[in-house]
């Protein structure tokens, strides 16, 4: 089997292989301090759940990873997800002015990725992202394991776009 026909496994990275709750207070500011929020994201701790389920999805699966970050934290993106030892895979981050709704951002990425590749699974804890995901026809897991997203965090993932 070649590594273009194993089914995709697409992991969030923030609320599901990553505790960002330790960050949220940047965000709970006036004005939000973005700088600060994504400059602490390689203090984030894993997530044992996600860690573990991104492993075992990697058995059968090509992993990717599809996140709400910007491009600009590709670096220490990929170093974190190297310390938790998770599988090598592309990371789809968000261009740094792409101001859009995550859940928007997300979901095209989602069917251009499903044009020529089957998508065994999206896990992310975002609830817009996972139902616009599921109306789209794709297998959602729900990451529900993470400590519940502050409202700043929420709206900045939907009005504001930035993660």
């Amino acid at each position: 089997m070649t590594r273009n026909s194993r089914p995709l496994a697409i992991f969030d990275l923030d609320g599901t292989l990553a505790d960002s709750g330790h960050r949220q207070r940047f965000l709970e500011r006036k004005p939000r301090d973005w700088d600060a929020f994504f400059a602490a994201a390689p203090d984030d701790p894993p997530l044992a759940k996600g860690i573990e389920m991104c492993l075992q999805a990697a058995e059968e699966c090509e992993v990717m990873y599809l996140t709400g970050r910007p491009e600009r934290c590709r670096r220490d993106t990929l170093a974190w997800l190297a310390e938790q030892g998770l599988p090598e895979g592309r990371v789809f981050m968000r261009r740094n002015v792409d101001r859009g709704p995550a859940r928007t951002t997300k979901l095209e990425i989602l069917r251009r990725l499903g044009r020529d590749r089957e998508i065994r699974m999206l896990v992310d804890d975002d609830e817009l992202v996972c139902n616009d995901a599921e109306r789209a026809g794709f297998r959602v897991v729900r990451a529900g394991w993470a400590a519940d997203r502050s409202e700043a965090m929420k709206d900045a993932q939907e009005r504001e776009g930035r993660t």
